[in-house]
């Protein structure tokens, strides 16, 4: 989605948070797949934010999958918690791509 960004020095930070915000928006229909292109700039920058905000994000992910996951009716919602949780761990150098398109951006 924000390929482009990524990549140029701008803000990439805020843009995976942005991203992140997307998928957490709406998760059915879509899946996270790893960029092959990107570089060390990349593995710093999820360092950085693993360390930061990536283990209390997925942390969060997993408390409220569990909890969504105890009824019926929140089961669907916590299988969608669990699919944030590795693009919350790690959010950069990874693609947002609908389901039927996953092999279309590598």
């Amino acid at each position: 989605m924000w390929r482009d960004w990524e990549g140029r020095g701008t803000i990439p930070f805020g843009i995976a948070a942005f991203r992140i915000g997307v998928y957490a928006l709406w998760p059915f229909g879509y899946t996270t797949v790893e960029r092959h292109d990107a570089g060390a700039p990349s593995c710093i920058g999820n360092v950085l934010w693993l360390v930061l905000a990536g283990w209390w994000l997925a942390l969060a992910h997993i408390v409220t999958g569990i909890a969504q996951c105890i009824t019926i009716i929140g089961i669907p919602l916590g299988i969608a918690n669990f699919k944030l949780i590795p693009v919350s761990l790690m959010p950069l150098g990874r693609d947002i791509v609908r389901t039927d398109q996953p092999f279309v951006s590598r």
